[in-house]
């Protein structure tokens, strides 16, 4: 198998469904002649040509309408938000046209949009937020996070062909900086299903996206602990028979992610273990989040706010001495 970037195994997904269904098309901004903020679509247009790879213009709401107009009417659109913060500006199409269409006219909404999210790279507080909780609170929507090249391509083709709307978060730390052995040619990961990165009995950190590749070298010897890593992939489906299947096995659980602490994907896991696993649990469900502020844009600020291995590797030594 071919050994690729995050970031190219996703412009792969992307190609390969738009060759195989003709019904796929992108849109978004600069993802024509520039290739895409981050070069995800460069060379797209040479290849599928203007009517299928859409240059819009600075208006988020007006892509995801256009998206679920497509939609609607049979096709099945990738929008690309140049950075997941400005989500918010077509928020109002995405929670309460795509999301409600189903239940509303018995109408399936087939589009995906893609949020490249996150921080790590000093993007300030507008363009490295991690956005995902806005989501869980619509229902109709998909919400997925892949961790590692091979997820990132499954997954994003999944959710292209899936009947429902997806937010598929790519995370923009991970775009270079995580390679990994990714199968040649179209196959699709399925929605909702959790993977355990790592094995362990002592303890669980259950995570997603940027975060599990904290959360297995925060543990990859932590004075001789046996770790298990659950990458949840899935936000929306969420597998709760992984998460509770983990938390029964090694009675000891740490949730990590990277987006604000309150109301968040942790605040939802633990609540899911402390209704259905509360009798198997032999010390607190503890949180490793980033605390309730924007994302600072001075580097050293970034780290102090972003959870990080040595945050990682404290919460669980304390977990396991309880």
């Amino acid at each position: 198998m071919p050994e690729l970037t995050y970031l190219q195994a996703i412009s792969d997904a992307l190609r390969e469904e738009m060759r195989a269904d003709e019904r796929v098309f992108c849109l978004g901004e600069d993802i024509g002649r520039f290739g895409g903020a981050f070069k995800v679509t460069d060379g797209f247009i040479e290849e599928f040509g203007p009517d299928r790879v859409w240059d819009t213009p600075l208006a988020e709401s007006a892509i995801v309408g256009t998206a679920v107009g497509a939609a609607v009417e049979g096709l099945r659109p990738v929008c690309e938000m140049q950075f997941a913060d400005f989500i918010s500006c077509g928020f109002d199409q995405l929670v309460n046209v795509a999301a409600k269409m189903h239940y509303r006219q018995g109408l399936a909404v087939p589009i995906t949009v893609r949020l490249p999210s996150g921080g790590g790279f000093s993007g300030g507080p507008f363009h490295s937020q991690n956005p995902e909780a806005w989501m869980l609170q619509a229902p109709g929507l998909k919400v997925v996070a892949p961790s590692t090249p091979r997820d990132a391509k499954g997954l994003l083709a999944a959710a292209i062909q899936d009947p429902n709307p997806v937010v598929y978060l790519e995370h923009k730390h991970l775009y270079r900086r995580t390679k990994g052995e990714v199968p040649e040619g179209r196959y699709e990961l399925p929605l909702g299903e959790a993977r355990i990165a790592r094995e362990g009995t002592d303890l669980s950190v259950i995570a997603y996206g940027a975060m599990v590749g904290v959360a297995l070298e925060a543990t990859e010897d932590l004075d001789g602990a046996s770790v298990e890593v659950l990458d949840l992939r899935s936000l929306v489906p969420l597998d709760t028979d992984a998460i509770l299947g983990s938390v029964r096995k090694t009675s000891k659980v740490v949730i990590l992610h990277e987006a604000t602490r309150s109301c968040g994907v942790g605040a939802e896991v633990a609540a899911l273990i402390a209704e259905n696993a509360f009798e198997d649990l032999d010390g607190p469900i503890v949180r490793v989040t980033a605390p309730d502020v924007p994302i600072p844009f001075s580097p050293p600020l970034e780290r102090a706010v972003l959870p990080q291995v040595d945050n990682v590797k404290e919460a669980c030594r304390e977990l396991l001495a309880y």
